[in-house]
């Protein structure tokens, strides 16, 4: 794991602890309250603030399809910005007004790898601890089903990605999702090395260490 999904991690806890997982919220909560650099800096193991706020901008400009954020022209600016010679990791502060949806998929598989790792992980009353204070917080466990976001009925239109629920070209040919990276209609992912199942976001495969090529 990176700064990225680490970064992602403590987002998802600290909305999972205010059951608002689904529920869109201003892109300034993400570094004033949810995730702030001052008390989670241990947790994101980041040198300096730069390197935290350029870990902000990366999950607001979409990368690995964690959150997305609306407007599209504020999303693709971001995008833009990154893919300069030299970034302004706090271009993101620009837009403190712009609303950010979590993939839902993405933070069940989050929330349930934390609780498959954490100590006592056999344990029905498990409780998952807010990373986002000075002083860890006790939290119940979330169902994982709470957690995805609702689309009427719970599955992907024709033109959305089936992992990330991006929206995708219309009048063309696809086969990886533009947002994520993701094959579709593939049904579920395996590496093209040993056949191992690979889960939404991998780098590598788990089973035998080959780069998936999603990023």
């Amino acid at each position: 794991m990176d700064e990225l999904d680490r970064l992602f991690g403590l987002l998802v806890t600290a909305l999972a602890r205010e059951t608002r997982v689904a529920v869109p919220f201003p892109a300034a909560e993400v570094y004033e309250r949810l995730v702030p650099y001052r008390s989670n800096r241990s947790h994101l193991n980041v040198a300096t603030h730069q390197d935290y706020e350029m870990a902000v901008l990366r999950l607001l400009a979409g990368e690995r399809g964690y959150v997305q954020l609306e407007p599209e022209n504020v999303r693709e600016a971001m995008q833009r910005e990154i893919a300069t010679i030299n970034p302004d990791p706090a271009y993101f502060r620009s837009f403190p007004d712009a609303q950010v949806m979590v993939n839902g998929r993405a933070a069940e598989r989050m929330l349930l790898a934390d609780r498959a790792y954490a100590p006592g992980a056999d344990d029905g009353d498990e409780e998952l601890s807010d990373a986002t204070g000075e002083n860890p917080v006790p939290l119940p466990y979330v169902p994982p089903s709470s957690l995805r976001v609702s689309r009427g009925n719970d599955a992907p239109t024709s033109n959305q990605c089936e992992y990330c629920g991006g929206v995708l070209p219309g009048n063309r040919e696809i086969r990886f999702c533009p947002h994520c990276g993701q094959p579709q209609g593939a049904g579920e992912l395996k590496c093209q090395g040993c056949g191992g199942e690979l889960d939404v976001g991998w780098a590598y495969c788990l089973a035998c260490g080959r780069a998936t090529g999603f990023e």
